[in-house]
């Protein structure tokens, strides 16, 4: 794999390394091996087809795939509040609040997407609580706070429908102990969780980010894009920094075009509301083969692709109805 010099890499530079970076062609052996590790992953598929197809065409063809990565980091501030259970408080008094670009943070391994919430120094308040007015509880809603609520067995009357004497669940007083307060006519506020008062701050929240730019070079086969994108390959280049320069004069232009793209439009998407940490930009081969094949009167075809050889059939000629899915 070829590492990125920090500047633009000369055509010829390119073409000559390109000579050297080819994975090996899939051979008709390699293809039925494919093909027959293929099947035995798939409950409803039979081997036999695997091994009595005959191979008649192999068409192979090299796709490039592009990754541009960039890891960004954008920070916000809100308000907040918790339950104050301490006595001292960093507010205004102990100084003024750094802004939130001057707050040094721990930054977690590149292109490792997190959030972290902190506590900006000297923005803490202490306040009485806004849902209990200070009382540390409120009354309970399922007695209104009498501690006491009507019979459900009894509906209140003290004696149960259809049966003597009085009601067993409520030792015919018509009445129970709450349920929902056990019986104490007020709950703990769970905003302050019994502390009365609240200490406001300004949180400072920091999310880190990795954007994900991802092209996929034309072909002339027809094996899904969507697996090719997921598909293993070779890696040709890789080019990490906090900046990476676009990639000119490939010898395939639709991958220089995309670089140019894909640097311009993360540039334009992150600049303006986050800060770009570092960028990585990697060119993956990935081969793809076509195998025509006859079987039982019929042509058709599937598809090796990737460097681990994985298979693509559309039409396998023994599958069995189980719902399982062809990919």
């Amino acid at each position: 794999m070829l590492e990125a010099p920090g500047q633009p890499w000369e055509p010829a530079a390119w073409s000559s390394f390109l000579e050297h970076s080819r994975v090996p062609s899939v051979t008709e052996e390699v293809a039925r091996e494919a093909l027959l590790s293929f099947v035995s992953s798939r409950c409803c598929y039979s081997s036999a087809a695997a091994r009595d197809l005959i191979i008649r065409e192999l068409k192979q063809e090299t796709v490039f795939r592009y990754r541009l990565e960039t890891f960004s980091e954008s920070r916000i501030s809100e308000w907040t509040f918790q339950p104050f259970t301490k006595h001292s408080v960093d507010g205004p008094q102990s100084g003024a609040s750094p802004r939130l670009w001057d707050m040094k943070v721990q930054v977690p391994p590149m292109f490792q997407e997190d959030i972290r919430k902190f506590q900006v120094p000297h923005s803490s308040l202490v306040k009485e609580c806004h849902k209990c007015h200070g009382r540390g509880c409120y009354k309970c809603s399922g007695c209104h706070g009498g501690g006491m609520v009507r019979c459900s067995s009894c509906s209140g009357t003290k004696r149960k429908a259809r049966q003597p004497g009085k009601c067993r669940r409520c030792s015919g007083s018509g009445r129970r102990r709450c349920s929902t307060c056990s019986g104490r006519g007020n709950k703990m506020c769970a905003t302050c969780q019994g502390a009365r008062r609240l200490v406001h701050f300004v949180q400072l929240v920091i999310m880190w980010k990795n954007s994900l730019f991802e092209f996929v070079s034309q072909h002339q086969l027809h094996c899904p894009a969507e697996l090719l994108s997921q598909a293993r390959g070779e890696n040709l280049f890789r080019d990490e920094n906090s900046v990476v320069y676009p990639i000119v004069d490939f010898p395939l232009r639709e991958i220089s075009l995309a670089s140019q793209r894909a640097i311009a439009d993360h540039s334009a998407l992150l600049t303006s509301r986050a800060r770009i940490l570092q960028q990585r930009q990697t060119i993956e081969l990935i081969p793809v083969t076509e195998v025509q094949y006859w079987h039982q009167g019929k042509n058709s075809v599937f598809y090796v692709y990737g460097t681990d050889h994985q298979v693509y059939v559309a039409d396998y000629p023994q599958r069995y109805c189980c719902g399982c899915t062809i990919f």
